[in-house]
């Protein structure tokens, strides 16, 4: 078990900046106790979650934010090359997109993502959602990492 006294590590994966921004700034309205990292593409978090180059000083998180539509390397390839990884399986990935395409839904959990959430357009649902995140995910949930 690891000292949780700084909080948790999230890693967002995000390439919209103004949903990343949105995604701090509820975290530290929100008075989270996590450590919150932003990546923009599949390509980084994957380096990220390695910790190769650039990020071999980053700690590895305890949570993953994962959008699904992104350059480079989407979210998908993300999602399958974590779940093949032993090293990084346990990790708890939550989906966090703008579909909400029921084939989206199925395609994710099959894939072993371990929530599917689809972001409101309402900015007050947009804090609802991260408010019930934080309290799910970090307050009542275990972790692995943890």
């Amino acid at each position: 078990m690891r000292d949780l006294s700084q909080g948790l590590n999230i890693l967002l994966v995000e390439d919209n900046p103004a949903d990343a921004r949105l995604v701090a700034e509820v975290m530290k309205e929100g008075r989270f106790h996590a450590v919150l990292h932003h990546v923009e593409d599949g390509v980084e978090a994957m380096a990220f979650l390695r910790q190769e180059p650039p990020f071999e000083n980053k700690p590895r998180p305890d949570l993953l934010l994962l959008d699904l539509n992104m350059p480079r390397k989407d979210g998908w390839e993300v999602l399958e090359e974590i779940r093949a990884d032993d090293a990084l399986a346990t990790l708890p990935v939550i989906i966090l997109t703008t579909s909400d395409v029921h084939s989206d839904v199925r395609r994710a959990y099959s894939r072993h993502a371990n929530c599917f959430l689809t972001k409101p357009v309402e900015l007050d649902e947009f804090i609802k959602m991260i408010t019930l995140l934080k309290d799910f995910w970090l307050t009542a949930v275990r972790l692995p990492g943890a």
